[in-house]
């Protein structure tokens, strides 16, 4: 994951780059262009200067001949040539030729020439001369050019760099300060943020819809906590009415067959309300975060307890308890919460588990494993999810493995389902670390 100056400098950094080597091409064309017209221009200024000097020296027409012949030889890059009549107009060429000066020495290295032909008149009579002139290795320029481009563009790089990682320490001081409070921040604690004063716009825009978001936030869940702890009381008092009435009415030795079973299967759907409204709510006070109680657990004794607690049913499906400690886990949590989670697990495999069949509870200091007996695997996709239900079982109100789950989530347990050798598995890794 990149943090935001590297996401922003670097296509900054890839557009300067394509920039500066579609400048090189552009850069030598200009070089050349430029030189060009230079040495065309001084062409015409020596031109000019050979007319001028040939002009002020006032010779006859024999001495002339020698002086353009003896010219001619120790100038290699002018030519005088005698003609009858003016050119039409004066001509520029380039060619490239071996360089005379680099022949006397026995070399052989082709060179760019620029040349300028135009008509003097020296003496009254026409000559065409043509001046030629080195032209610059503009390949080797262009590449110098490019050079120490790059190396003020390595310079400009590393200056953004190392500028704006110094900038963004300050800049993105109140971000972090916000971003530190906002990780701190317990909605249970009903306190409302508030954020340090900032001049930079964004920022402060940030904070306001942050205050305005927290406040909002606070309000709700004071609403829905409130509303939990209402229904709690509100619903269990008519429904604890409803069942006891129930009682007596089945009391009623008048009652006849059919219509003591009418009442027995309300009392059981009574029940079931009842279950199905105390764990609903319990849910909802578990993603509110209801439960800040954090204290050491030993789960051998709770596991003991819990199987005490459900004698009753093990003995009337005829099952064996195997509980084997090989280590205890150090983890905190909600002794309450804790307790509930081995509940529902336990409850869940007396309930699928074949008569006359063993149930293996495994603890050690990693992970707590609670196995039955079964004939094939269960949906693993729709297992943790509520009211999900298995082969078409009706005895449960498929709460109990949400509840496990979410008070695995609670706390940063993981619960795990696995189908081997025709037993089901349901396993809680402890994580030390986030303990």
């Amino acid at each position: 994951m990149k943090n935001l100056l590297t996401k922003t400098l670097t296509p900054f950094t890839i557009y300067a780059f394509i920039v500066l080597a579609a400048s090189i091409p552009v850069y030598f064309f200009l070089v050349d262009w430029i030189w060009i017209n230079e040495l065309d221009e001084n062409n015409q200024l020596i031109a000019q200067r050979v007319e001028i000097e040939f002009n002020e020296q006032k010779i006859n027409t024999e001495k002339l001949k020698e002086s353009i012949d003896f010219w001619n030889e120790i100038q290699p890059g002018t030519h005088i040539d005698y003609i009858e009549k003016p050119l039409a107009k004066d001509s520029t060429y380039s060619i490239y030729r071996q360089n005379p000066y680099y022949e006397k020495f026995g070399g052989d290295k082709v060179n760019r020439f620029r040349g300028y032909i135009t008509t003097i008149q020296i003496n009254d009579q026409h000559f065409a001369l043509t001046v030629e002139t080195n032209v610059e290795e503009t390949e080797e320029t262009v590449g110098y050019i490019a050079v120490v481009t790059l190396l003020f563009f390595i310079v400009l790089v590393l200056g953004f760099w190392l500028l704006n990682k110094r900038l963004s320490k300050q800049i993105w001081k109140p971000f972090h300060r916000t971003l530190d409070r906002l990780k701190d921040f317990q909605l249970n604690n009903q306190k409302q943020l508030t954020f340090e004063k900032t001049d930079i716009k964004e920022f402060h825009e940030l904070h306001v819809a942050l205050e305005k978001l927290i406040s909002q936030s606070l309000k709700t869940y004071q609403s829905q906590k409130e509303f939990t702890e209402n229904a709690s009381h509100e619903l269990q008092t008519p429904l604890a009415i409803l069942k006891q009435k129930l009682d007596l009415f089945l009391q009623d030795k008048q009652l006849t067959e059919e219509q003591y079973t009418l009442v027995e299967d309300m009392q059981y759907s009574l029940s079931r309300a009842a279950r199905l409204n105390k764990n609903l709510l319990l849910l909802t006070k578990i993603e509110n975060e209801q439960f800040q109680t954090k204290k050491p657990i030993d789960p051998g004794p709770i596991v003991e307890e819990t199987i005490d607690m459900f004698q009753d049913f093990i003995e009337g499906k005829v099952l064996q308890i195997q509980f084997d400690i090989q280590g205890i886990p150090a983890i905190k949590g909600d002794s309450y919460l804790f307790e509930i989670l081995i509940q529902n697990l336990l409850i869940n495999a007396i309930r699928h588990a074949q008569p006359s069949s063993t149930i293996v509870i495994i603890l050690n200091e990693t992970t707590l494993s609670v196995s039955n007996g079964g004939t094939q695997a269960l949906d693993d996709k729709q297992l943790f999810k509520r009211f999900a239900k298995q082969h078409d079982n009706r005895q449960g109100a498929g709460l109990g493995l949400a509840i496990a789950y979410e008070i695995c989530q609670y706390n940063h347990w993981q619960l795990s389902y696995t189908y081997s050798q025709k037993r089901h598995q349901f396993t809680i890794t402890f994580f030390p670390q986030i303990i």
